[in-house]
């Protein structure tokens, strides 16, 4: 499945040529059709001599409307490059070619429209002459060139054969499992709600998937696809794909959106990029120029930091972070184009290399240039590396998905990685050359796993100093700040403890050398409170008392090193209290099938309250189980 664009002037016949190819018209707007210009983005398609289906987008032309130009053109396989046989090459003409280069489109066919109106052969010589001469050092130096006329029918025939040839020639999409659609368009129909539509860059779509729709983070499902107006169960990469979404209204999506599957793509406000400036750029590029962003459907607004450079002159190129008034979702690879707000014009275009950089970068590093080179040209093996530094431990299965890497040449390189032991895994198991592309097993590179490790001991050593009396952190405040996953995050907790560098307990995390220690003031206000504990043991304190008395930090030490036990929000015991209480029970049902709140409350000279905590608290651990109102034996008394 593919899908071919539309490119080229105002007027010079694109959408009367689409319409005489595919019997669709693409102007569906009232004012395309009393203006008869194509203001907005037109769908229709055709099927080829081959039987292939194919997907048309039908752009418009006038300047005045180059943004939705833009949302239209990031997702085709091949372009169909329109110039008007009686007017020749015009500036949106250039403008478009540009657009397809920096885009990085590589495949096309020049179109020369309204040919039929022209009867000197030498003029219709002179402006394919010209169109070769344009179209030189670009990706449409070597396109076929078909002179037709949408009136007459003249070479349509043999427009199709040559699209078919191009599109033979073009790969197939890669299919990482992740189904990413960038939205261009979005309508409701009554009785159905709302629809989506856009070209499916990679993954699958099915009937009845749970999906969702970024940087808004709305939740969804699909109700029906449509795949040129016909119902389908699935669509595929490269396909047109319109979908129809339940809970959702037209007005909380918007064009520029992404659907995707839940919970793997993280959209960004930072993006670390690779950029050329157009040679007829009217001026260099300048750091901190203000800048509109569009990739995929998407279009925002931004600032151009440039790095290693104080400017990128005209036909130079160059390192630039893009930092972005919103956040977009987008992959490393993904192909931008870069206009000036105002006067509007198109500067240039680039690649991403980095969508989530840690940081706003300092300009002037040469470190970080050399790490962005190895991204954008280094091989397969430093790609992965480098993935690994900069994010650290993660699961194989999203290593080698998000380096952009086909699947079974990042599997080879992890492999050799693996064998040469530059990667090494968190746990024993790594699984055959097959099955890495599902792994969930956690593996890291010395750099990465150093850079994560140091990142946890630093928040450790400060939760320390700020909490000398806590024993540690709490995992889940630790999980949450370091943003892992469980998987991850347990493995790489496990790994730092059998390797000595952290102490992991069942609820708190802390440094090997930290100890709690009392100072002589504060032992001899714990003593105090103890020995109230213990003149008292079944009728002890409130916790409210406690800490009006030691203060929150010295309670919280005496409850983590063991000494007092919390069973309920108003009671607490010493540690030894409760485990006499246990050993008591254990002989009291030795002898006996139950035993209820009064006789516990009677035997220990306690209230209701603290029997009660001692009984629910017992229940809980399954060391009692309740049975109306009474408590028998547990399994594990």
């Amino acid at each position: 499945m593919y899908v071919i664009g539309t490119a080229g002037h105002v007027d010079h016949g694109k959408s009367t040529l689409v319409e005489a190819l595919t019997g669709i018209d693409p102007d569906r707007l009232k004012e395309e059709k009393q203006r008869a210009m194509t203001i907005d983005l037109g769908f229709a398609w055709l099927t080829l001599p081959s039987g292939e289906g194919v997907g048309v987008v039908d752009v418009p032309g006038h300047q005045d409307f180059i943004k939705n130009m833009l949302a239209g053109v990031g997702g085709i396989d091949a372009a169909l490059f329109v110039v008007a046989a009686d007017e020749g090459i015009m500036p949106q003409s250039r403008e478009h070619l540009a657009i397809l280069d920096l885009l990085r489109i590589r495949r096309g066919v020049i179109a020369v429209t309204k040919a039929d109106l022209i009867d000197d052969e030498d003029w219709l010589e002179l402006v394919q002459a010209d169109i070769a001469e344009t179209v030189a050092g670009t990706i449409l130096e070597n396109a076929p060139l078909i002179s037709v006329s949408a009136m007459t029918g003249m070479g349509l025939k043999q427009l199709l054969q040559t699209l078919d040839d191009t599109l033979a020639d073009v790969p197939t999409r890669l299919n990482r499992g992740r189904p990413r659609l960038p939205i261009d368009r979005v309508f409701s129909i009554s009785g159905f709600g709302t629809i989506v539509t856009g070209t499916l860059l990679d993954g699958n779509l099915q009937v009845g998937q749970e999906i969702e729709i970024l940087p808004q983070g709305l939740k969804s499902r699909i109700r029906g696809l449509q795949s040129h107006k016909q119902k389908v169960d699935e669509s595929v990469p490269g396909s047109r794909a319109a979908v129809n979404l339940t809970g959702l209204s037209a007005t909380e999506v918007k064009r520029g959106s992404v659907l995707t599957s839940p919970g793997w793509l993280d959209p960004s406000q930072l993006l670390d990029t690779h950029l050329e400036v157009l040679t007829d750029a009217p001026r260099p590029l300048k750091h901190n120029q203000e800048i509109e962003l569009f990739t995929g459907a998407t279009q925002m607004m931004g600032h151009a930091r440039l790095l290693g450079t104080r400017q990128i002159k005209p036909g130079e190129s160059g390192w630039v972070q893009l930092r972005l008034l919103e956040r977009i979702p987008v992959m490393k690879g993904d192909r931008f184009i870069i206009r000036q707000p105002s006067p509007s014009l198109t500067i240039g275009g680039g690649v991403i290399v980095d969508p989530l950089p840690r940081r706003r970068h300092r300009r002037f590093q040469p470190e970080l240039i050399s790490r962005l080179e190895m991204l954008l040209a280094g091989t397969p093996e430093d790609v992965l590396l480098a993935e690994l530094d900069r994010r650290g431990p993660l699961a194989i299965r999203t290593v080698l998905a998000e380096t952009g890497l086909p699947t079974k040449t990042a599997s080879n390189a992890l492999t050799n990685l693996l064998d040469e032991a530059q990667v090494f895994s968190l746990t024993d198991t790594v699984e055959n050359v097959a099955n890495l592309p599902r792994s969930k097993t956690i593996i890291a590179s010395p750099g990465g796993w150093a850079t994560v490790l140091g990142q946890i001991k630093s928040r450790l050593n400060n939760y320390h100093q700020q909490y000398p009396l806590r024993l540690g952190l709490p995992k889940n405040e630790l999980k949450s700040r370091l943003q892992f996953e469980t998987r991850q995050f347990n493995d790489l907790l496990q790994y730092a403890q059998q390797h000595g560098d952290l102490v992991v307990a069942e609820t708190v995390v802390r440094l090997p050398q930290h100890q709690v220690s009392f100072t002589p003031d504060q032992q001899r206000t714990v003593d105090q409170l103890l020995a109230k504990f213990h003149q008292a043991p079944y009728n002890t304190p409130l916790p409210k008392d406690v800490t009006a008395k030691i203060g929150d930090d010295l309670f919280v030490a005496l409850l983590e090193g063991g000494q007092l036990i919390r069973l309920s929000k108003e009671v607490v015991l010493l540690q030894e209290t409760y485990h006499g209480f246990v050993d008591w029970l254990r002989a009291y049902f030795d002898h006996a099938d139950s035993i209820n709140l009064a006789h516990v409350r009677d035997q220990f000279k306690t209230s209701r309250k603290y029997a009660m905590a001692l009984l629910e608290y017992t229940d809980e651990q399954r060391l009692t189980k309740r049975m109306g109102d009474v408590r028998v034996r547990g399994s594990r008394l």
